[in-house]
């Protein structure tokens, strides 16, 4: 199998990277961080998903672009 990759392209991306699948794949497990939390730690996150979730679900959310915006609709909201 013969590719063919344009000079300008390469330049423009500033560079290409040559792996095998295999390599490529080990190095996306690693990309991404995993953490475990057990205990009491564990738990206060489960609330806290269980409480976003059931809010999504009644409504209760605010859509915003940014943590800016979401912070001023709900101030407003909330006649803070």
């Amino acid at each position: 199998m013969e590719i063919t990759i344009a000079r300008k392209r390469i330049e423009k991306q500033k560079g290409v990277v040559v792996l095998p699948l295999a390599e490529y794949r080990k190095l996306l497990e690693r990309a991404v961080p995993e953490h475990w939390l057990s205990g009491k730690s564990a738990k206060k996150l489960d609330i806290l998903v269980e409480n976003g979730l059931r809010d999504l679900k009644g409504g209760k959310t605010i859509r915003a672009n940014s943590i800016s915006e979401a912070l001023n609709a709900y101030r407003g909201k909330n006649g803070r």
